[in-house]
């Protein structure tokens, strides 16, 4: 690690250069007045102003700092939370920019409050991360830009505005497996850093007339087995993650952590095996009305597990990630036996392939090689299109979709793929069957 000075005269370390090698970790927070600000001054949801303090913030801020020293956030603020002129606001925005000079953070903003696709216009969402975006440099001074925009979800065409006309190429712009949760859908993508295709924000872009120079980023990760759910089937909640919603808040913080740390071990352990990297995501609201402590133990158990692992600010790893990848030419791979928590089944595995081509999952019960089945398989080689409307349904359904919606998602033998779907992975994956499994 190397140090470096950032105002205050506070040394904080700078990552380490490449990103091959390394364990990386991003951690935001959105900080709102209402909690889906569907527009500028149109509101779905609860008023959450008495849940923002700057004595929040402080413990917030406290708990990162003590959980893992010289790690580095990213603060997101919505459209009226960059506004609202209480003191309290007034504060928490004063505290932020302290934070971004002590720390290193990043200051940015969050379009609708996740869902701005669903209810504006691509146009007007140009406009909002326009102004919002002069709103911080003015905010936070000496001509300062985020290097990333936290989105939940973001349409192509949005992406390619911010990266063409912004000049920012790191977008937290997709929830992978979101489906029949919250309020959009967006399965199909690939869990890790892509480049998104002009046609649709979940395709990795094809070829160089495809291709929007924005790192599209997964907004928190997952739990594989449980993320192919939709919603809440089986009496369980699809977004099982490293976030403390469906975790601490439904299992205590015993189990919670112990879920949470489970879905970490996914990537910083076989995960960094097989990909020569790794990298876990997670957002936690600052309106969420969980104790920060738990904050604190999450990452200090990350810290003393994997000591290499780098917390730095989203647009940093984005950037990190677009140094190495100057095309889609990444080949994902990731396996996870269940923890037995939730829809974290214990006697399930599963395995993701993913790729510029296709992404492919694989399950099967645990210890029995012969029962696998794909549960889906996507192919980006085939022309997508984004909704035309505003609307909550922004997947990009392939072939076969882990979600199960359709009757033809029925999972199947590898073997009884078409033979075109059969002869695109096998491209890939030469030695990929249901009995040998050789190539993971």
């Amino acid at each position: 690690m190397i140090l470096t000075s950032v105002g205050f005269g506070q040394a904080v370390k700078k990552a380490d250069k490449g990103l091959m090698g390394h364990r990386y970790l991003t951690f935001n927070t959105v900080i709102r007045v209402n909690q889906i600000e569907v527009s500028r001054t149109r509101n779905v949801g609860a008023d959450e102003r008495p849940m923002h303090t700057p004595a929040k913030v402080k413990a917030f801020r406290r708990a990162v700092a003590e959980g893992f020293a010289g790690g580095k956030m990213t603060w997101a603020f919505s459209w009226l939370a960059l506004n609202d002129t209480s003191a309290n606001y007034r504060e928490i925005r004063k505290l932020v920019i302290s934070y971004h000079h002590k720390y290193g953070d990043e200051i940015t903003f969050i379009p609708g409050a996740y869902f701005a696709n669903a209810y504006n216009t691509a146009a007007q969402v140009n406009k909002d991360i326009h102004d919002a975006l002069d709103l911080i440099t003015g905010m936070v001074g000496n001509g300062y830009r985020p290097r990333s925009i936290v989105a939940g979800f973001m349409s192509s065409e949005n992406q390619q505005y911010l990266a063409e006309k912004e000049n920012i190429h790191v977008c937290q712009g997709n929830i992978w497996s979101q489906f029949s949760i919250d309020n959009q859908d967006g399965d199909g993508s690939v869990s890790y850093p892509f480049y998104p295709s002009k046609e649709h924000f979940c395709k990795p872009a094809q070829n160089e007339s495809d291709f929007i120079d924005c790192v599209n980023l997964d907004g928190w990760s997952v739990d594989f087995l449980a993320g192919r759910r939709a919603g809440f089937a089986d009496g369980f909640n699809s977004r099982l993650s490293v976030g403390p919603i469906e975790t601490i808040g439904k299992y205590g913080a015993e189990t919670g952590l112990k879920q949470m740390m489970h879905v970490t071990s996914v990537h910083f352990d076989e995960g960094f095996n097989l990909n020569k990297f790794a990298w876990v995501t997670n957002c936690w609201e600052l309106s969420l009305p969980y104790d920060t402590e738990y904050l604190k133990m999450w990452l200090s158990q990350i810290k003393r597990r994997w000591p290499d692992t780098q917390l730095i600010t989203q647009g940093e790893f984005g950037l990190i990630w677009r140094e190495h990848y100057k095309r889609n030419d990444f080949n994902y791979r990731f396996v996870e036996k269940g923890s037995g928590i939730g829809g974290s089944d214990a006697d399930k595995e599963i395995r993701w392939f993913m790729n510029k081509d296709f992404r492919l999952a694989l399950l099967r019960t645990a210890g029995d090689p012969g029962s696998e089945k794909v549960i889906d398989f996507t192919n980006y080689t085939l022309t997508a299109k984004e909704p035309g409307e505003m609307t909550r349904k922004w997947s990009l359904l392939g072939d076969i979709n882990q979600k199960q919606t359709r009757p033809q998602d029925k999972p199947i033998p590898f073997d009884s793929l078409p033979k075109g779907a059969r002869s695109l992975i096998l491209r890939h994956y030469p030695n990929l069957n249901s009995a040998t499994n050789s190539d993971l």
